[in-house]
């Protein structure tokens, strides 16, 4: 390993003196953020909120200090859905009863996954990365369709938000901190003493959750008022009921596409994510890797017939949070700071500066001559930010830090639906294409 030099850092040092520009932005980073000086104001104009493709959806909703975006997502693109056969105006699905069961069923996802792993040492990386990930707030689709295949979903009114539910941190800390001490008790016993810890570890953290989000209910009164102000009241109605009469749609009839230009996931082929999910028995993590320009044909086609598509990416880069666009030119960072910071996708995905850490809903595209400019994107960060709770994206943006797409198989070619069929190459449970379920 080679040291800094003294005469290395002396000319260093002396070259930054004579660098007028340097001196005018360390003034101005005395008081003012790295974003803000750097922010390009065409950018702004590039993008206005206008979109040729435009799905009519409801009101931004609030996930708060939880890291439910997959839920929340999901349920705006499902209570759609609903509000479209009962001509609901505005209508919410209880993100809080989806999220106890997801809860749940990760606690003893973990623990399951760990009973696998536990004659492993403790240095062993698969064991290490299940225990330092523990249970989170993260998911993928189709996590969310198991659950809802399972439990049934039910309006929002029938199981609201607690304090915990939008600020979880408190409760994902007691909750690994259980889950650890069973992996370190399990280890002094054998298989059947195991599994004796796994259901009263279990019990302990139905507990748990159910003091923090309250519970669920067993039935509900399903009340909303129509187009036409009518109001309508259905008794009696349990959760999966309600998914299986009043949503009645068959949600495996949606495919997960991604959009990996890394060497070790070729196009056209299907991936999953070992140790990635929730419900034991549930819906497997599947992937139908396809290039950039056939991804967003399907995400069009979608958003052409009317219905929004769910979808995951990395919200972390070149945003405004404010202003509400996620642009790549928003910010001219490498002629502020002189710095070459020029990625490609595929680099970024290798070196793990990018991954996917957010979900949320494509609701509209601008078209010119046929390609998209700009998309529209419904988040989950509440109606007082952005415009209204929406967002833009750049097309480029898109391209950079979109990563995967819940869409009707229909929009698939034949040739691409035959892939779906194929056996899945899966991947380590690091790999950045299961970060959204941490």
């Amino acid at each position: 390993m080679k040291q800094i030099q003294m005469e290395e850092l002396k000319q260093m040092q002396e070259d930054y003196r004579k660098n007028d520009k340097a001196r005018v932005v360390r003034n101005a980073l005395t008081t003012t953020d790295i974003a803000s000086i750097s922010n390009v104001l065409e950018a702004q104009e590039a993008n206005p909120f206008l979109f040729s493709v435009e799905v009519k959806t409801m009101k931004a909703v609030n996930q708060m200090q939880s890291g439910r975006c997959w839920i929340f997502s999901s349920m705006n693109v499902l209570r759609e859905m609903i509000a479209k056969k009962y001509r609901i105006e505005q209508f919410e699905l209880s993100q809080n009863y989806v999220a106890f069961y997801d809860k749940l069923e990760k606690c003893n996802w973990f623990m399951n996954c760990v009973l696998e792993q536990i004659d492993q040492a403790y240095d062993d990386r698969t064991l290490q990365w299940l225990l330092e990930n523990g249970v989170g707030d993260g998911g993928q689709w189709d996590m969310v369709v198991s659950l809802v295949k399972k439990y049934g979903i039910c309006p929002k009114t029938a199981m609201p938000e607690t304090y915990q539910s939008s600020h979880t941190r408190g409760m994902n800390e007691l909750l690994n901190r259980r889950l650890r001490k069973f992996a370190s008790d399990a280890k002094a016993l054998n298989p059947d003493q195991r599994e004796e810890l796994r259901t009263k570890v279990l019990a302990e953290c139905y507990t748990l959750i159910a003091d923090c989000f309250g519970l669920p209910p067993k039935s509900f009164t399903f009340e909303y008022v129509d187009a036409k102000k009518k109001y309508h009241a259905e008794y009696e109605v349990t959760p999966k009921e309600f998914y299986e009469d009043y949503l009645a749609e068959d949600l495996d009839r949606y495919a997960v596409i991604i959009n990996a230009p890394t060497a070790d996931k070729p196009y056209h082929r299907m991936y999953s994510v070992k140790y990635i999910g929730n419900v034991v028995s549930g819906n497997e993590i599947r992937y139908l890797n396809l290039p950039m320009k056939e991804f967003k044909k399907a995400v069009i086609a979608q958003l052409k017939d009317g219905s929004p598509v769910w979808f995951g990416c990395d919200c972390s880069k070149d945003g405004n949070r404010q202003s509400g666009l996620w642009d790549d030119a928003q910010f001219d960072y490498e002629h502020t700071f002189d710095l070459d910071l020029s990625m490609t996708k595929e680099e970024m995905l290798n070196t793990r500066h990018s991954a996917m850490n957010h979900a949320m809903v494509l609701t509209g595209v601008n078209l010119v001559k046929g390609k998209p400019t700009r998309w529209k994107i419904e988040n989950s960060w509440g109606d007082q930010v952005a415009h209204e709770g929406y967002y833009i994206a750049s097309d480029t943006w898109f391209e950079k830090y979109v990563y995967e797409a819940a869409v009707d198989r229909k929009y698939l070619t034949d040739a691409q639906q035959k892939v779906l069929k194929q056996k899945v190459k899966v991947l380590d449970p690091w790999d950045p294409f299961g970060t959204l379920a941490d």
